[in-house]
């Protein structure tokens, strides 16, 4: 069922799904506060760019990102990657 997902983006993440994500190879972000696929007009249908460092040593614990769907909606999240790279 996971094939090909590379992030999941939800409002809220316990640490042992994190962690697991994180394990399975995929990256765990969260809306930012006050916004959620509804307020954001997502439908779940989307492919979705989401802009992260080339280089994995820029990556920092709660870095935001910003993700661009294929329809041109941009918004931004918030990386759960809650321990150093």
């Amino acid at each position: 069922m996971l094939l090909g997902v590379k992030a999941v983006i939800a409002k809220s993440f316990e640490r042992i799904h994190r962690s697991n994500l994180v394990g399975m190879g995929i990256i765990p972000l969260c809306f930012k506060a006050g916004e959620d696929a509804d307020t954001l007009g997502l439908t779940g249908h989307e492919r979705y760019n989401i802009d992260l460092p080339n280089n994995i040593n820029e990556i920092r614990p709660g870095q935001d990102v910003t993700v661009t769907t294929d329809n041109g909606k941009s918004f931004t999240c918030t990386a759960r990657f809650d321990t150093e790279v």
